[in-house]
């Protein structure tokens, strides 16, 4: 049997890995995390998936004890901005389409629908508590959808049945620190200390890692949250790491964190921008904004890069300091070697568009859980888990991928460059497919990646590549039904867009 697991770095991948085995071996099992204060956080990890509720359920956590504390937000969607024509948005939302006969409300619209109103103000309901900025909770602290409503319990992605309406907005150094509690009072032991020697035997496994103040530390298993460095999955171990920049050219990050003291409004949703050789984020926590551009520096400095993203985020405000990051794209070819598994950026990374950052680490720690080894090593589970681990970033990537081939955009090298860049296998032949018709789960990317057909086409339509008709079957269908449902969608949205109070107003109840 395992005894001992040895976490090598903290952050939001260290703390959660820490916290999920405490919650699921609790004593069985010793922990151990060992992190320097010399080593920076990229810290910037602040927008997330619908499916972190499941890691926070599994911990036994109601939103109201740890978001208040990690200066949370509300996330029903991402808002994109000027990526099909310069003053056009449109929303991604954690949200099915509804269907009517057997076809989707997207499939409807475009035979029947109001071609002068955009597409997912008429198929979601999502996008309109967006454009009110809506609170997806009563002031009672229920929820609009009753039904999804309560505790998951220990469920993992793999059990979510039925699509949750809202994700996060969190401070990524507040989520470590709260969670370092936890784990601590589960009897995680905490050693802050740098390392300066990493040991292995005979066979090349790691035996321990040798730290400046408190000596060998020795485990069982090695679990490698060094960042970008990969300080033993790729330095020690010498795994190989493969680059998307040939399919995703943006490498650099600039971020800033803006106060927003005296606002009393604020968005449910992530903003993503398009510039001129990338995009911004713009995330709303309470009391401030993260904001950051996503560029290739192919096409624009560092220096030019900030500088664009203080006009845009903080004019003025030049004493705010900027945080500059070089963005490693890509995947390790295995994340677990030997007797060492890397979660976070040490394992993969794409960049933010989609928000993917925590839902990698959070898929990588469920599949250790799924995947523990015992003294035997059976190298299936290794193998079996490394598979999982791939095909998540890799239809990640190629999903990233569709939103720049896909885009309408094409006014400056950097938005042509991205219509003629090279393609992951599969892709060209899907975009194909959704000239002709809208995807389904057949036709999008076969393996679990956390996204659904609804998140295919609804980027699909609003960055301008919906399909050139309508499906032929639907001139012989009565489109009554779906003017029903289209009618019921809009009363819906208009009721709860009435009935529910501003995120705002919800959540500074909630800081209170």
């Amino acid at each position: 049997m395992i005894d001992s697991v040895v976490i090598v770095g903290g952050g939001t991948a260290g703390w959660m890995t820490a916290s999920y085995l405490k919650a699921a071996f609790g004593d069985r099992l010793g922990v151990t995390l060992v992190e320097s204060e010399q080593v920076s956080r990229i810290g910037v990890g602040e927008a997330t998936f619908s499916t972190v509720r499941h890691f926070f359920d599994y911990l036994g956590l109601d939103e109201s004890e740890w978001l208040p504390q990690c200066a949370g937000g509300y996330k029903l969607g991402i808002r994109f901005e000027n990526w099909r024509a310069p003053g056009h948005h449109f929303y991604h939302p954690f949200e099915r389409l509804r269907s009517v006969d057997g076809f989707s409300l997207a499939d409807w619209w475009l035979r029947i629908g109001d071609h002068s109103r955009p597409f997912d103000r008429q198929c979601f309901i999502t996008s309109a508590l967006c454009e009110a900025k809506s609170s997806p909770r009563l002031m009672d602290g229920s929820m609009f959808s009753t039904e999804l409503d309560g505790p998951l319990g220990r469920s993992t992605l793999e059990e979510q049945r039925a699509q949750f309406p809202y994700a996060y907005h969190f401070d990524a150094d507040l989520v470590a620190k709260f969670l370092a509690k936890y784990s601590t009072d589960r009897g995680v032991r905490h050693v802050t200390d740098d390392v300066v020697e990493v040991g292995q035997d005979e066979r090349g496994w790691l035996s321990h890692v040798t730290t400046k103040e408190h000596g060998r530390i020795e485990g069982d298993l090695f679990v490698d949250c060094t960042g970008f460095r990969g300080l033993l999955i790729n330095k020690t171990l010498d795994e190989t790491f493969e680059s998307f920049q040939d399919v995703l050219p943006n490498n650099r990050a600039v971020a800033l964190r803006v106060p927003r003291e005296e606002a009393t409004e604020m968005n449910p949703y992530t903003t993503a921008t398009a510039m001129e050789a990338g995009w911004i984020w713009t995330i709303p926590l309470f009391r401030r904004n993260g904001n950051g551009y996503v560029y290739s520096d192919e096409y624009i400095t560092p220096d030019e890069a900030e500088q664009t993203l203080r006009n845009f985020a903080a004019p003025g405000r030049d004493d705010l300091e900027a945080n500059h990051i070089r963005m490693r794209i890509g995947r390790n070819q295995r994340s677990w070697v030997k007797n060492c598994v890397a979660i976070g950026l040490s394992s993969a990374f794409v960049e933010p568009l989609e928000s993917t950052g925590i839902f990698f680490i959070q898929h990588g720690i469920e599949q250790l859980v799924k995947h523990f080894p015992d003294k035997r090593w059976d190298p299936r589970l290794a193998a079996d888990y490394n598979d999982r681990v791939a095909h998540v970033v890799d239809g990640v990537k190629e999903f990233l991928v569709l939103h720049y081939a896909a885009a309408a955009r094409d006014d400056t090298p950097y938005w042509k460059e991205a219509k003629v860049r090279a393609m992951p296998e599969g892709l060209k032949e899907r975009l194909a497919s959704a000239r002709s018709h809208l995807l389904d789960e057949e036709s999008i990317y076969p393996r679990y990646h956390g996204f659904e057909s609804y998140s295919w086409n609804a980027m699909l339509m609003g960055l301008g590549s919906e399909p050139e008709r309508p499906r032929p079957a639907l001139a012989h269908i009565d489109p009554v039904g779906a003017e029903r449902e289209f009618a019921r969608l809009k009363t819906e949205a208009d009721q709860m867009v009435a009935a529910l109070p501003s995120c705002y107003d919800y959540l500074a109840s909630l800081h209170a």
